[in-house]
């Protein structure tokens, strides 16, 4: 049974920094491709990145140079390291197992 656990969120002040965490369980992560997506209030869910089985990676436009996904297959966990956070980024963040599995998401907010 595939299991996804986000954790990481919380509030933080434009500017700041959060690293989201995903625990992955019931499939072989080191040759998964896994991603990151977003949801802010009243809009549709969007891709925030993702990182391949050999570590490659591609971001929405609006992230690079500010989000990094990293992945760590001894522990099961992919990372979302963000910095430089805005109001815009805003909503709930959900880790992927492509296609079909998701996790529950958690909550980021940035505001002052």
């Amino acid at each position: 049974q595939v299991r996804l656990e986000e954790s990481g969120g919380g509030l933080v002040q434009p500017g700041g920094s959060l690293r989201l965490s995903c625990a992955a369980s019931g499939f072989v992560f080191s040759i998964a491709t896994m991603g990151w997506y977003r949801q802010a209030p009243g809009k549709q869910r969007e891709l925030v990145g993702i990182i391949s089985s050999s570590d490659t990676t591609n971001y929405k436009d609006s992230v690079k140079g500010r989000f990094t996904i990293s992945r760590d297959n001894a522990k099961n966990v992919m990372y979302l390291q963000m910095n430089s956070l805005k109001p815009e980024d805003t909503g709930i963040y959900y880790c992927r197992y492509l296609p079909n599995d998701w996790g529950q998401g958690t909550q980021v907010s940035v505001s002052s």
